[in-house]
């Protein structure tokens, strides 16, 4: 096992690493920005590096700064979290390069799942399901695009082939529509990402957003940890997600795991990951699979009992999986809500300093934040500050659960997104369970004539 391990993040995830670090009695680097100098995690840290001014692209996105304090703190692994460089193939390869530990899978397995149409076809040949449509990057001829399509049938999506985070991607309802959002996604693919290259895929008017976590060692052990529901979401980014998803039968829930579990085994997969999928009808479509540690893992960790932290650095110091699939239970529903430092409902970032803050408790309730009383949120990163998350016996005590905790959280100073959480949790739809990847947008395009 490691003695000291380089945390490659900020924000909560940098303090989850750290808690599941101090567990296992392993060491911890925090490197931070000019901007996090105060962070708790920074003060809680062994050790700590500063690795340049505020702006992502000048500390946590630096490479060679982030290289050079885990050599000057004698760091043996570099754990990055989500976010940031955490799926970025070049970084895990300068990692392994420079003489450390790079706890997530081999620089190849990212590449390759970080190319969409590379990932779908590898997920095709190990026999997981995929959202029908044309199996290589689209082609420069414009009459070639319009007989792809006309084949697939509209309406259909266009998707950046190195996309991510819900950029890169336009939905296509008509032919005379086509060929300018297939240009259009191919500039915006190129300049976000540096890879023109876009695919096709039929658009699913009505699915849900359901994902499976796995673990794999590096000795040919796979598992799966169950689904979880990330259909509560806007302009791709989620906002609620739950686990297990509603309605989801055991015998289905097996399958899919297992197919997706295959699938480690087959592309020699290393590492915690999300398969994640579109659910319509019954049916589960591939459509992305997540090389780290997901935002939501708490729901999972939840209801199966499994730190899926502390796997990531076990199987990361070569060891094998002491899970087998049998051995996961699955008990009890989880729900969680990711809290932004943003308006409820015009959804616009809200730094500033926190003038007020209590975090709720009881049976079944967990705070994963990285904030204090009078701490400052910066401009300079994603809004979110942390995270509740509900544990009960049933989905209906977790959701009673999650609505005693937001009716007790306090966060002054700043907008956050807590009355829209509280609007949510008591919405028929969304208590009833399974509601699509657009309600959400929907439900805030309603309200936005009294906002």
């Amino acid at each position: 096992m490691f003695e000291k391990i380089l945390i490659a993040n900020r924000g909560e995830i940098a303090l989850r690493i750290q808690r599941a670090c101090r567990e296992l009695n392993i060491k911890t680097v925090a490197v931070h920005s000019e901007a996090d100098a105060d962070a708790k995690y920074v003060r809680l840290a062994d050790e700590s590096v500063c690795i340049g001014p505020a702006p992502s692209s000048l500390s946590y996105l630096n490479i060679p700064a982030i290289i050079s304090a885990a050599e000057v703190t004698d760091a043996q692994a570099i754990h990055p979290g989500y976010g940031f460089l955490s799926e970025n193939a070049d970084f895990a390869e300068r990692v392994e390069k420079s003489g450390f530990v790079f706890i997530g899978p081999r620089p190849e397995t990212i590449r390759m799942m970080g190319d969409k149409v590379s990932a779908k076809n590898a997920m095709k040949r190990a026999g997981v399901p995929c959202v029908p449509g044309y199996d290589d990057a689209l082609p420069d001829s414009p009459a070639e695009i319009v007989k792809i399509v006309r084949s697939i049938g509209y309406p259909v999506i266009i998707k950046a082939a190195g996309g991510g985070g819900g950029r890169g991607m336009r939905v296509v309802h008509t032919e005379a529509a086509l060929l300018n959002a297939v240009s259009m996604t191919k500039a915006e693919a190129q300049a976000a990402f540096g890879n023109p290259m876009v695919y096709v895929e039929k658009f699913l008017e009505n699915p849900r957003h359901i994902e499976v976590q796995v673990l794999a060692d590096g000795h040919g052990n796979a598992l799966h940890l169950g689904e979880r529901d990330c259909s509560m979401q806007r302009r791709h980014q989620k906002i609620i997600e739950e686990a297990p998803a509603f309605g989801i039968s055991p015998r289905l829930r097996n399958k899919i795991g297992e197919r997706c579990a295959e699938a480690c085994r087959k592309i020699g997969y290393r590492g915690a990951g999300t398969f994640e999928f579109l659910y319509e009808n019954d049916e589960f479509y591939f459509i992305e699979m997540n090389t780290r540690v997901q935002v939501e893992h708490p729901v999972t960790e939840m209801i199966t009992g499994v730190d899926i932290v502390q796997e990531q650095i076990r199987i990361a110091a070569n060891e094998k999986l002491d899970l087998k699939q049998r051995d996961i239970q699955f008990r009890g529903h989880a729900v969680e809500c990711r809290i932004n430092a943003e308006h409820p409902f015009r959804l616009t970032p809200s730094p500033g300093r926190i003038t007020a803050y209590h975090t709720p408790g009881g049976p079944g309730i967990r705070v994963d934040s990285h904030v204090y009383h009078n701490y400052f949120v910066p401009p300079n990163y994603d809004s979110m500050i942390g995270k509740v998350i509900a544990y009960g016996d049933t989905r209906e005590q977790a959701f009673a659960r999650m609505r005693s905790a937001l009716s007790e959280m306090i966060v002054e100073g700043i907008d956050t997104n807590i009355p829209l959480h509280r609007l949510l949790l008591q919405d028929a739809a969304f208590i009833s369970g399974g509601t699509s990847i657009h309600y959400l947008e929907q439900k805030l395009a309603s309200l936005a004539p009294s906002e």
